[in-house]
């Protein structure tokens, strides 16, 4: 099972702070990651994602997966994805695997121009030490989980879709 965890900032050099802690996080075993990323909203109120450290220990698949999660809830446009029908279907096995409209809505709903947020996406995680470690940083947190089956499903409708 995979948590997917998006924590919203209205201050980018916050957002760049939690990042880095969830990085250190990561070396100290308190998460295991299968994504990490940062998402800005800039003053016209279009996305940018920055994925800026390689994940150790992900696979392409995982990677791709993360990918395709990243595209859908925030709007941006993904390379190698079949549209029309293929994204038709992405869409409704995200529904079913807990990243449902009403996750992506709010995910859309908290980052407002100007704001970021810190994606996370994590295999193992240690709840309590992870929580202590990033309340420093404040932020609005949203959470979804998705299971193995889950997952092992989005990823056969990506390589179907690709």
């Amino acid at each position: 099972m995979s948590e997917l965890i998006v924590i919203g900032y209205d201050d980018q050099a916050v957002a760049t702070q939690a990042y880095e802690q969830v990085l250190a996080l990561q070396k100290d075993y308190v998460v295991q990651l299968n994504g990490l990323a940062i998402v800005e909203v800039d003053t016209e109120g279009k996305s940018h994602v920055h994925t800026p450290t390689k994940i150790v220990g992900v696979s392409a698949a995982s990677g791709a997966l993360w990918g395709m999660i990243i595209g859908l809830l925030f709007l941006v446009p993904f390379v190698g994805l079949a549209l029309g029908g293929a994204l038709g279907a992405l869409m409704g096995a995200m529904g079913k695997s807990g990243i449902d409209s009403e996750f992506r809505s709010q995910v859309q709903e908290m980052l407002k121009p100007g704001s970021s947020a810190v994606v996370v996406m994590a295999s193992k995680i240690t709840e309590d030490k992870f929580a202590d470690a990033m309340k420093q940083f404040g932020g609005t947190l949203l959470k979804t989980s998705l299971s193995e089956e889950d997952e092992r499903e989005l990823a056969h409708d990506l390589t179907e879709g690709a």
